[in-house]
């Protein structure tokens, strides 16, 4: 089954200096490593930030942008993984090594099936 892990924090919350953020990101590294050594099927990527975000809704056939994030929240989507795992269990063992979980979020979802949801 796939999982989507939406990774959230806060701007002021992520590491600020440069050897915390480049520890942070050696973190990251490590983890697609270890993604990768235990043969997990995967993707991810980081987002740019909120400001370069646009937002879009239709309402009565009307599409509408707006420039930002629609909601706003204190911590904000910053990147994801979409990986193919067994069950539940064992995304939330991989989404806890996602490093910004020690200061941020990780939102673990499944993923439809569209193809047998479309009778495909």
């Amino acid at each position: 089954m796939k999982y989507l892990l939406l990774i959230y924090s806060a701007a002021e919350a992520a590491p600020q200096d440069p050897a915390a953020y480049g520890a942070m990101m050696a973190g990251y590294g490590a983890f697609n490593e270890r993604l990768a050594a235990d043969g997990i099927d995967w993707s991810g990527e980081p987002l740019q930030g909120v400001e370069t975000a646009t937002a879009l809704r239709r309402r009565a056939g009307k599409v509408e942008t707006m420039d930002g994030p629609f909601a706003e929240t204190k911590e904000q989507l910053g990147g994801f993984y979409l990986i193919d795992l067994p069950d539940l269990d064992t995304a939330l063992h991989y989404a806890a090594m996602i490093p910004t979980a020690d200061y941020g979020t990780i939102e673990v979802r499944p993923v439809m099936d569209a193809a047998a949801l479309l009778g495909a």
